[in-house]
């Protein structure tokens, strides 16, 4: 080997030193830049006193929960007051979000993690946003599929989920929360506290047919329930009471409209209490398993909130709920015991 070639060998070397170099400073530069960010806040800094108001997009569905008047209420249901806990867990979990792992990703592949915009296909992701005031988006999270742990047996179960935050489309990370009750429903935000019947004196039910109609009393809470107007040959069956009386301690709704339109056939609850409060209830049946209920309070002590809070909508409530209540008159009578011999 010459002179001339061992200088060209020498600077070859050292050009391939220098590029392996190179990329070994990047890759550690890489490496620490992903160590910092796994196990940081996804959401640094998130002004969560801020917040006054959450849309929630998936598909073509839109919600948008709003704070008014320091009352978080729901758009689509006409401003029906929201879960309150519900939001403040939810914000709470968005404030503590930290990075559990990172993806190298294109704009390309993100409909493999259901994380393209809201609303295009099947490959949306649902798109969650964090606004102010003066509905500002202070933060938004793109949430995708969920992320699967793949133990060794092979069985898999969600253990995260995969998300973009505040739009940076290079940036795939996953998350340890799945974030399933994130939805863009309105009736599973709503606030689902329900009035409660306690101390009921009397439990009348009108039909439209009047003969299926009834009425029970007591004179005081120690006191048996009695059939009002018992006509020949009827006597209450008392074993059917505590299923009455216990369709009142489990009161529920699934979902709310605004105002009501009362059919003919309608079913007149009404039930009057101990303590002077008097409840009227219209109910109808709406399909799906559902029944639809009017509901006006009054008490005899003074106009209560509550009348106000319940009587300008309609609710829709499971059918099984109050099926023990809307039963006909013969149901509530013992059965007649045939003659001897027959």
């Amino acid at each position: 080997m010459n002179r001339k070639q061992f200088v060209v060998l020498v600077v070859l070397l050292m050009i391939c030193a220098a590029v392996a170099w190179h990329f070994y400073q990047r890759g550690n530069s890489s490496w620490q830049s992903a160590g910092q960010s796994i196990g940081g806040k996804l959401l640094p800094n998130l002004p969560i006193n801020d917040v006054a108001q959450i849309d929630i997009q998936s598909g073509t569905n839109q919600l948008t929960l709003a704070r008014k008047n320091d009352i978080w209420t729901v758009h689509e249901r006409d401003d029906y007051p929201a879960n309150f806990s519900q939001i403040s867990d939810l914000l709470m979990k968005l404030a503590d979000l930290k990075i559990v792992q990172q993806e190298e990703t294109g704009p390309t592949e993100l409909p493999r993690f259901n994380l393209s915009p809201p609303g295009m296909d099947s490959s949306s992701g649902t798109l969650l946003e964090l606004k102010d005031q003066n509905s500002k988006t202070v933060a938004s999270l793109l949430l995708g599929k969920d992320h699967m742990n793949q133990p060794a047996n092979g069985q898999g179960y969600p253990d995260g989920r995969y998300v973009i935050a505040n739009n940076n489309n290079g940036d795939v990370v996953v998350i340890s929360e799945p974030f399933d009750n994130v939805t863009s429903k309105p009736a599973d935000w709503l606030d689902k506290t329900f009035f409660k019947i306690s101390n009921p004196k009397s439990i009348a039910v009108t039909f439209p047919v009047a003969t299926n109609s009834w009425r029970l009393t007591r004179v005081s809470q120690t006191n048996d329930w009695q059939l009002a107007d018992t006509r020949p040959g009827e006597k209450l069956d008392s074993s059917k009471i505590d299923d009455i009386t216990g369709a009142f301690d489990s009161l529920t709704f699934n979902d709310v409209a605004p105002g009501a339109t009362v059919p003919k056939d309608a079913q007149t609850l009404t039930v009057d209490t101990f303590d002077g409060t008097n409840y009227a209830a219209q109910i109808w049946s709406s399909g799906d398993d559902n029944d639809s209920m009017t509901i006006a309070i009054e008490s005899t002590k003074g106009k209560s909130a509550i009348d106000n809070q319940y009587s300008h909508w309609t609710y829709q409530i499971p059918s099984y709920s109050v099926e023990s209540l809307l039963k006909p008159r013969t149901n509530l009578l013992q059965s007649a015991t045939p003659p001897k011999g027959s």
